[in-house]
């Protein structure tokens, strides 16, 4: 047989004992994850945006415990190559929802009910990132009681420090004051505005130069939550175009409750200081 590679002798074609492109991948895991219960042709795209979200998300959280250990250990240049990646990682899974949006109401009514109470709403995935960046609920770790394993992993990371947390603790390492409230708080509590916090931050944008690292940190976690929030938004928005005021398949009030998330802010002070400045 012609090798229509040309001059291209070399390339590896024997693979009955080496591992194959998809053998590492293992594709074979992957593609065979895609199951219509419905069997509509669209119920495909539904899955697979779904899924490859799911996969983003993964990797997130990856860089983001990355980067809150680099924070935490003074490394803060090691920290913003994975908050940077993050930002990218995030206009994928917003540019996601331009894909899911071709997807028409009749379309969907064609297999919604296939799906029962299944929804995005109980991503654990999702929840863990919220848990990450500092918005916590005790009632979202109820969804995950029938999976003793995952609920320890929610519980743990429902306990622990966020990354601001980390950040925040960074500002104290550097010498600005920090209340012993904020230092020493409930890390089950979702993160309030603190005004030690807010003067801190405040100092490093207007000492740039002298806070350069810190102040590049405030940065990154900006990017972070811009991009969140815009992936909140297409998200509500494609939820409305699709399915319009319905409840979700969840028992949530649909694009009312995710209207009402947009209103949540992961680093208040780091918001708030432009007004001030």
């Amino acid at each position: 047989m012609t090798n229509p590679t040309g001059d291209e002798k070399n390339i590896e074609t024997n693979f009955k004992e080496k591992m194959t492109y998809g053998d590492y991948l293992k594709l074979d895991n992957i593609l065979s994850g895609q199951q219509r219960l419905s069997g509509h042709h669209d119920e495909m795209l539904f899955i697979i945006i779904h899924q490859v979200s799911e996969l983003w998300m993964k990797l997130t959280l990856h860089e983001l415990q990355a980067a809150k250990q680099a924070i935490e250990t003074g490394d803060l240049s090691v920290s913003f190559k994975k908050l940077a990646r993050v930002s990218e990682i995030q206009l994928q899974i917003i540019q996601a929802w331009d894909v899911l949006s071709t997807l028409t109401p009749a379309e969907y009514l064609e297999f919604r009910d296939s799906l029962g109470s299944a929804s995005g709403f109980q991503s654990y995935q999702y929840r863990l990132i919220e848990f990450a960046l500092g918005y916590k609920s005790a009632f979202i770790l109820k969804i995950y009681e029938k999976d003793t394993d995952l609920l320890k992993e929610l519980e743990a990371a429902y306990r622990d420090t966020s990354i601001y947390d980390a950040s925040i603790q960074a500002l104290s390492r550097a010498g600005f004051h920090i209340s012993e409230d904020v230092l020493n708080r409930d890390f089950t509590k979702s993160y309030q505005a603190d005004e030690t916090v807010e003067a801190a931050w405040i100092e490093v944008y207007k000492n740039t130069h002298k806070y350069w690292y810190l102040y590049e940190l405030g940065e990154k976690l900006v990017d972070i939550e811009d991009r969140f929030q815009q992936w909140r938004f297409r998200h509500m928005k494609t939820v409305e175009r699709i399915i319009g005021f319905k409840v979700g398949t969840g028992g949530s009030s649909g694009v009312n409750y995710l209207k009402k998330v947009l209103d949540q802010r992961f680093f208040p002070e780091l918001w708030d200081l432009r007004t001030k400045l």
